[in-house]
């Protein structure tokens, strides 16, 4: 087992992501190289990122990769809301995944945290 796969954080970053998929998956063939396409990078980037991250060297460089995780994140909620302006969501599904992606960065924050605290 790589050490990643026993973070909560990068779990639920898989999660998140199959959810962005699915939004993805759901939208008109027109977008498919549009907003589909820049869902499903995102879906995949907060994830893969905390997983390079947790390869790195120093502490220094990890939270540097979790970062970027939460970077992506924030670039899905945009993402999200456009999708709902669009009317490609509804305001139930956007207010549902956006609880979790504050979630998720309220996680990585504190794992963050507890990495430089020791």
């Amino acid at each position: 087992m790589f050490r990643f796969e026993s973070l909560e954080i990068w779990r639920l970053a898989i999660e998140y992501g199959e959810d962005l998929y699915k939004v993805a998956d759901s939208l008109p063939s027109r977008e498919l190289y549009g907003l589909g396409s820049q869902l499903r990078r995102v879906a995949v980037s907060i994830s893969s990122n905390i997983a390079e991250g947790s390869g790195s060297a120093s502490v220094a460089d990890f939270g540097n990769f979790l970062n970027i995780s939460i970077e992506s994140v924030l670039e899905s909620a945009s993402q999200l809301e456009f999708a709902l302006l669009r009317g490609y969501i509804s305001r139930e599904d956007k207010t549902r995944l956006y609880e979790k992606a504050e979630k998720i960065v309220r996680k990585i924050r504190s794992f963050k945290r507890s990495l430089t605290d020791r």
